[in-house]
């Protein structure tokens, strides 16, 4: 039996409750003993943000990049990938327009903020000034972009390299992302002071209402991750295959109810495998090969949620964003994911890595991270069952294993003959 003690949701949990109720016993006495804890957690997340893009980006470019082999299986798989992000960011972007939860929203927050940075620049700027004069410089200044555009080329590079160096600039990354998961965790497990001084002023400083946000806040990304899992990927898998989605969903429970549990892509895979080759009869060279990538890239619910959060904290600031504006964001959050679904906690620290991108202040992160954790359940779920239709689909679109028609009663791809 776990130790309910030993989870950092348990204690994110007490942080947030013992911040509700001090702030509403205390009063406004409590602001001076609850700003610094939340400026801490604040100082630790920006702390680890530009280490932490630079070794997992360049690490996850050099994984995939080693694959070279499997060039136009990579090309639809990474393909898939790109489609259904879009298609999940499209789906939260028209939500969060529909219902904008955080217009009107009673949270007050510490830092004044009267325009978005990243929307002040025109596409083409945004494209030119990607490319830093100089990467160093680039990751003092915290320029989020240019420094992913910096790693993607430079771990590409490695992959082209010969051996012994490739192998051993590969290990070195790798070793370095390790040890940068490692500090994240210890960066993370700040979180329930941070979680405690943001509510404990909210609550002394605003009352209650502010949670009614919160609350309508978490129901729209909810809708969204509902629509894509049960809407978009099932005509998606239709439309491409013409294979039933309903039979290939009753084969997903497992994955999916530990995918659920766990909030790890990676925890998942060897069920995932196991139902896409016993129950959608997937060749195992397919999945052995579009599995570990999506586990890795594959962020459909953790993009939907990104755009959603990103938008919500910019109502909450008063920013109206207009329609191109919104888009901007959005390219620039989807750029900023890459490498999201290996980090731990990632919605936390991808969620800092984007705002910082975007120009928006970190104080926003602590107020979602509330229902974060219940969040990061759902969209862990989808991004699994993302990674499942895609093996599905690419192994249709390369013919792999395929019979014969598929008749009104399959539902899936058979394995090739031994």
């Amino acid at each position: 039996m776990r130790i309910p003690y030993k989870s950092l949701t348990f204690w994110i949990f007490v942080g947030l409750f013992a911040g509700i109720i001090c702030g509403r016993a205390f009063g406004e006495s409590i602001v001076p003993l609850a700003e610094p804890l939340s400026d801490v957690f604040l100082r630790l997340l920006r702390m680890a943000i530009m280490p932490l893009i630079v070794t997992s980006i360049t690490a996850a470019v050099i994984s995939v990049g080693e694959r070279r082999d499997l060039g136009l299986l990579g090309a639809r798989t990474l393909g898939y990938y790109v489609t259904t992000s879009l298609l999940a960011i499209l789906t939260g972007l028209t939500l969060v327009n529909v219902f904008r939860p955080g217009v009107g929203s009673a949270i007050e927050l510490e830092q004044q903020v009267s325009e978005v940075p990243a929307t002040q620049q025109s596409f083409g700027e945004i494209l030119i000034e990607i490319i830093p004069e100089n990467p160093f410089a680039a990751v003092a200044a915290g320029d989020v972009l240019p420094v992913i555009f910096f790693s993607i080329l430079f771990g590409y590079f490695v992959t082209r390299l010969e051996e012994p160096y490739r192998s051993k600039l590969g290990d070195l990354f790798q070793a370095a992302f390790e040890a940068m998961m490692k500090l994240t965790r210890f960066v993370v497990w700040s979180a329930p002071l941070g979680v405690f001084g943001i509510n404990a002023v909210i609550v002394a400083t605003t009352g209650f209402e502010a949670f009614r946000t919160l609350g309508f806040y978490f129901v729209v990304v909810l809708i969204g991750l509902f629509i894509h899992a049960f809407v978009t990927l099932p005509l998606l898998l239709y439309f491409v295959t013409r294979i039933n989605p309903v039979k290939h969903y009753k084969g997903m429970p497992p994955p999916l109810v530990t995918a659920f549990s766990t909030c790890s892509s990676i925890v998942t895979l060897p069920l995932t495998m196991e139902a896409v080759t016993d129950n959608s009869k997937v060749p195992e060279k397919i999945s052995s090969f579009v599995l570990p990538i999506g586990a890795t890239v594959n962020m459909d619910g953790t993009a939907l949620y990104e755009c959603v959060a990103t938008i919500f904290i910019a109502q909450i600031y008063g920013i109206g964003l207009s329609l191109g504006e919104q888009l901007l964001v959005v390219l620039t959050a989807l750029l900023a994911s890459i490498g999201a679904a290996s980090v731990p906690m990632a919605g936390l620290v991808m969620m800092s890595i984007i705002l910082t991108a975007v120009g928006l202040p970190l104080e926003g992160v602590a107020i979602i991270l509330a229902v974060d954790r219940i969040l990061d359940m759902f969209r862990t779920a989808v991004n699994v069952l993302s990674d499942s239709c895609g093996s599905v689909i690419v192994a249709r679109l390369g013919g792999e294993g395929v019979l014969g028609e598929v008749g009104p009663g399959d539902y899936a791809l058979d394995r090739p003959p031994a």
